[in-house]
């Protein structure tokens, strides 16, 4: 038994962003309740990211607060937010301020070198970016079991069964019967796309974007397909 009372570790975990377009409190909260009636199992008391980047300030947060949290969902971070004066509000109600990876860090005072007479200073070469890797899984995916490629695409060679659950930042290949549940573009990559050459997926979603089973068209149950975000909605066509 360790003698320290805490151990501080690094984990991964998936949540979904939920995006908001529309400052109206009672809008928001209608929208995110129809959402979680339409997959209740999926979204009941989720937790979740609120990414505010589509609203223009100022706009009333505390009561949009009360709206998401109204319909049981559990806020987690807020993303997206620029505005000074509105962190300092978030950041008052308790709830995270997050940073996304993609986001630029703006200098406001950029550094010049000083110059050097008559020297001319070469800079040097940029080192080269080493390729993402690509998680394989070359064995069945068992119901309970989840698989997380963080930073890269997912390949799974066998079966998924269902109660199962594939994640990835990027793509998702699977090559053979696919029954789980498939998450590509974890991360909030609204590029990343989902492969099957038998499709019979519980869940399909690419960025927090997702389809039930029921919402996955029928022409494409246990046939090769390939899903997508095609203008923010899920797409599915044939993979020849």
């Amino acid at each position: 038994m360790s003698n320290t009372p805490i151990e501080l570790k690094g984990s991964s975990f998936t949540l979904s962003v939920v995006h908001l377009h529309n400052v109206q409190p009672e809008v928001i909260r209608q929208a995110l309740e129809d959402k979680i009636a339409q997959a209740p199992a999926f979204l009941k008391n989720a937790p979740v990211v609120v990414n505010i980047a589509a609203l223009e300030a100022p706009f009333n947060w505390p009561e949009i607060l009360k709206a998401v949290q109204a319909t049981g969902l559990r806020i987690m971070g807020v993303s997206g937010c620029k505005d000074a004066t509105l962190k300092a509000q978030i950041g008052r109600s308790g709830i995270p301020l997050l940073t996304e990876g993609k986001e630029k860090v703006l200098r406001t005072e950029p550094v010049r070198p000083e110059p050097v007479a008559e020297e001319k200073v070469i800079a040097p070469a940029p080192a080269p970016v080493a390729a993402a890797q690509t998680r394989i899984i070359d064995t069945p995916v068992r119901s309970g079991q989840r698989i997380y490629a963080p930073g890269s695409d997912l390949i799974v060679t066998s079966h998924v069964s269902a109660g199962a659950e594939l994640i990835a930042d990027g793509n998702i290949h699977i090559y053979g019967m696919m029954r789980g549940r498939a998450l590509a573009g974890a991360s909030g990559n609204r590029d990343a796309q989902i492969f099957c050459t038998h499709l019979g997926a519980e869940l399909v979603s690419i960025a927090g974007v997702y389809w039930l089973s029921e919402q996955i068209p029928a022409d494409f149950s246990g046939k090769a397909a390939r899903m997508c975000l095609t203008d923010g909605v899920l797409s599915v066509q044939p993979l020849d």
